[in-house]
């Protein structure tokens, strides 16, 4: 055993700009970096085994990012954009039936024509061969958990984790330092929550002046269904049943190519009741009369879940720090209405990447880069974000009914007019603070799976192929335990074994005293735990090496 004070000192590689993150983001960032400045030397980071491991969308891409940063796209004959949308359906789902909203009534920025269905795993690979064609180097496997900052502040690199240190904290015979990679700037796209991200987020205090982050967790299943009940393009959203008027979120159903649909639920994370399950709620969503024909016949493949931004416009932090800037979805640029982030997170590596260019010619290096920060809200991605600014808080304070036709209205004067009737709303409080005591609660009875259409946590998280190691710390740290008994489990009656969707957390009676166990085996990096414990006590680092899920097609 290596004893801590005999640690071996980093090995140390320099980059001109190292980038956190091989999603869309960060490759577009590399890839617009070499288009600009070929002898630049730049290195991504992917803590994911291997690139687009770790990516989970919908998808329905935009591909406006796409084709400002690779305009002729459409001659590569490996490009992931195979299947364009064909129809486009909105439906508010009851108990027992539905109703075709009109799409003459939808907003013009809600058209998904002229987009593409994909696996946006498929397209972070894409990318990654195009950057890897100018020079990039990526490195799967390695994740960033450490930032790194010079004598004055500035950051000016990362590390990666240490390998081969055993569960209970020591450094077993495998044991290896993690390599610090520095760079004149540092480029953060580690996509919805990310552990470095908060980490710069409260150091710099990137978000004063800001409204709340605010999240949903989305989840989804890949399925191969009956060729019969397969309509290629066809895209599908609902609202409404199972959750309540009250509660925010929403479904979809693409079907793509080779006859798969992806079939996802998303609930927003600022609910109220702890007895909510967002998997018990998916799992129910596919019951419902105008959704399980579609399954009839079919098999499921993949499953997993993941964290969305949903601050919008409001609750961007601050994009530049001394050293570097946020990209993507770690700056929160997901369009919530239109459930797409890609394409602004595409544009954000772009806008990113010239930056750095412009600052680099002009012999700058780990300061801010202040005219990305300047330029972003008057871009194609703040252009993007104002028109739906007040989507989420009009659904949150009037419920689904009232606050879906007012933020619709909203969408409509802000197309139309470049104004809107309620100017910009709060969001008011996070996602922690929005869980209620159980006490106010009914306790939800959820159905019992029946392994065709309805699963359980632990068969789903099966078909994400995650994996951790089982002798190694435990990457989920609770920062109290005893406040997990008295509040988490006290107060709360213990959400977090509900709105986990791998089965991670339980509460289980040992020696007469209930114990808090965590599976953290089972873990698909959602970052659900991190963001609704109502206590703020639990907190996500990545785990060593690349593990965790390995998304195929999804």
């Amino acid at each position: 055993m290596t004893e801590a004070a005999e640690l071996p000192e980093r090995e140390s590689m320099e980059f001109d700009v190292v980038i956190v993150g091989a999603g869309p983001a960060g490759l577009a960032a590399a890839i617009r970096l070499k288009q600009l400045s070929p002898d630049l030397s730049v290195v991504v980071l992917e803590k994911g085994a291997e690139v687009g491991a770790h990516v989970l969308s919908g998808a329905v891409v935009d591909p406006v990012g796409i084709e400002k940063l690779i305009p002729d796209w459409r001659d590569d004959p490996d490009h992931p954009f195979k299947t364009p949308v064909t129809a486009d359906h909105f439906l508010l789902l009851g108990p027992a039936g539905s109703v075709r909203l009109p799409n003459m009534l939808m907003p013009p920025l809600m058209n998904n024509h002229g987009n593409y269905i994909v696996s946006l795993g498929n397209v972070a690979r894409w990318l990654a061969s195009r950057a890897e064609a100018l020079g990039v180097e990526i490195y799967p496997g390695f994740a960033a958990t450490e930032v790194l900052y010079d004598e004055n502040g500035a950051v000016n690199g990362v590390a990666t984790g240490d390998m081969g240190i055993e569960k209970d904290g020591t450094y077993g015979p495998n044991y290896t330092r993690g390599m610090a990679l520095m760079g004149r700037y540092v480029l953060i796209g580690e996509g919805a929550r990310g552990s470095l991200a908060k980490q710069l987020i409260e150091h710099f205090k990137l978000d004063a002046d800001r409204e709340p982050a605010k999240y949903g967790i989305g989840l989804k299943e890949l399925w191969q269904v009956d060729p019969s009940k397969h309509k290629l393009g066809l895209v599908q959203h609902s609202f409404g049943w199972p959750l309540d008027m009250k509660t925010g979120g929403g479904s979809f159903l693409y079907h793509l190519e080779d006859n798969m649909v992806a079939v996802g639920f998303v609930v927003h994370l600022n609910y109220k009741n702890p007895y909510l399950s967002p998997f018990e709620e998916f799992q129910r969503f596919k019951t419902h009369p105008a959704i399980k024909d579609v399954f009839e016949g079919a098999k499921r493949v993949s499953y997993g879940a993941r964290a969305i931004t949903e601050g919008g416009w409001q609750s961007v932090p601050k994009l530049c720090f001394p050293g570097g800037a946020l990209l993507g979805c770690s700056a929160g640029f997901v369009n919530v209405p239109r459930i797409k982030g890609s394409h602004n997170a595409v544009l954000s590596g772009i806008q990113a990447a010239e930056s750095v260019v412009a600052a680099l010619e002009n012999g700058r290096t780990n300061d801010e880069l202040v005219d990305y920060e300047n330029s972003w809200r008057s871009s194609d991605i703040g252009k993007d974000l104002k028109k739906v600014r007040n989507v989420k808080p009009l659904w949150s304070k009037f419920g689904t009914l009232v606050g879906v036709g007012l933020g619709g209205l909203d969408m409509w004067t802000n197309t139309l007019f470049g104004v809107s009737l309620f100017g910009t709303l709060k969001h008011g409080k996070t996602d922690a603070a929005s869980l209620e005591p159980a006490d106010k609660h009914k306790k939800i009875d959820y159905p019992k799976p029946d392994g065709v259409l309805t699963f359980d946590r632990l068969s789903s998280v099966f078909l994400s192929n995650t994996n951790h190691e089982e002798n190694e710390p435990v990457h989920l740290l609770v920062q109290n335990m005893a406040l997990q008994v008295t509040s988490e489990l006290g107060v709360y009656d213990g959400p977090s074994a509900r709105y986990c969707p791998a089965g991670v957390y339980e509460w289980v009676e040992k020696d007469g005293q209930e114990t808090y166990v965590i599976n953290a085996q089972n873990c698909v990096h959602c970052k659900t735990c991190d963001i609704k414990d109502p206590n703020q006590n639990i907190n996500w680092v990545p785990p060593q090496g690349g593990e965790g899920p390995v998304y195929a097609n999804m």
